[in-house]
């Protein structure tokens, strides 16, 4: 883990790169690969172990730059990647589009709407994943819709294609994080008081309604409530354990630490929820963004006060190491490398 001098090393942008606007690992190769999003709209394939870039698409997604930022949140182009790089999506986080490419042909497969609905207050709704041998698309259609596509052909899997948002239905959808097996989805959305409630659903659960599984379906399970505080820091720590930035239930009480939540099991003691998952350990320290490496903890600091990267030990809250003065942005699970971009250089440190 986290041993010798600590430190962080700088590998330069490659020529060609330009400004870097995104990066997105991909995730299933063993070894440092990512996708880089230049300012232009150049996607490439970039082996930072080999020191090897390769053009292989562009992206023409709009901006959205007449928008204003809402509290500090600027509308801005984000890169995603399956699982082998195979297929990329750009979308506008704060924003309504976004557009799936495959990289083989640079060929758009899916064009992307969320349909607005508050879309200023949470980054697009969008995760990649694997279901019955193909690459999928979970992405959000509306503000408390979420359908899947199939990345390849663009066609939507889940139905009736023609039914949209349920009046009853008012969960405002957020940033989506696929579970390391692959099977459920962290959704970082909220609801009207304004509380952020994170949750944990199954897309594969009811094929043929999983557009309501994140609102109410069976395996449906969320963690906690905040008033006024959602968009915030959280990882899974495995395919079971979830870490959720921020101690409290308001945003005027927030305090920075981590909370660590089961979500095999559900309990009861919730002011806002009914019935959450069960928290195991809750601990101050952690800030910045959180990462895993299926064991640890590891939040990315804050350049305000914070240390750098640290690892934690999420049963115990005990930390078990730092790297001083960096703060990464990116991490690589497959490669075990975290990134930092400085502008014409990344910061790298691999665990």
């Amino acid at each position: 883990m986290i041993g010798g001098d600590g430190g962080a090393r700088e590998v330069p942008v490659p020529a060609g790169v330009g400004e870097i606007a995104s990066l997105a690992p991909v995730s299933g190769a063993g070894r440092p690969v990512w996708l880089v999003l230049g300012a232009d709209g150049t996607i490439g394939r970039w082996d930072m172990a080999a020191g090897v870039f390769e053009p292989v698409a562009a992206t023409t997604l709009a901006t959205e730059s007449d928008r204003e930022p809402w509290t500090g949140h600027r509308c801005r182009r984000r890169l995603h990647a399956s699982g082998d790089g195979t297929f990329a999506a750009v979308v506008n986080d704060y924003g309504r589009y976004g557009e799936v490419i495959d990289l083989r042909t640079g060929r758009t497969t899916l064009t992307l709407d969320n349909q607005g609905g508050h879309e200023e207050t949470v980054p697009f709704s969008l995760a990649f994943a694997r279901r019955a041998g193909r690459d999928v698309v979970v992405h959000r259609t509306d503000r408390n819709r979420l359908d899947v596509s199939d990345a390849r052909t663009g066609a939507l899997l889940t139905g009736p294609a023609d039914e949209r948002a349920r009046p009853e239905h008012d969960y405002f959808h957020g940033a989506l994080r696929m579970s390391p097996d692959g099977r459920r989805v962290l959704d970082d959305g909220w609801v009207w008081h304004p509380v952020g409630i994170p949750t944990v659903w199954d897309p594969a659960a009811r094929p043929q309604d999983a557009a309501w599984e994140s609102e109410d379906g069976s395996g449906r399970v969320p963690l906690c409530g905040r008033a006024y505080y959602w968009d915030r820091p959280m990882a899974w720590i495995d395919s079971t354990r979830v870490a959720v930035a921020g101690l409290g239930d308001d945003e005027e009480v927030m305090r920075p630490g981590a909370r660590i939540f089961d979500t095999t099991r559900t309990a009861q003691d919730d002011p806002w929820c009914p019935t959450t998952a069960v928290e195991l350990a809750s601990f101050e320290g952690p800030s910045g963004q959180f990462f895993s490496d299926g064991t640890h903890l590891f939040s990315g600091g804050d350049a305000d006060g914070a240390a750098g990267l640290s690892a934690w030990d999420p049963a115990t809250g005990r930390l078990l190491g730092v790297v001083p003065g960096f703060f990464p942005a990116q991490h690589h699970p497959g490669a075990g490398q975290f990134v930092e971009n400085v502008g014409d250089a990344v910061r790298v440190w691999t665990a």
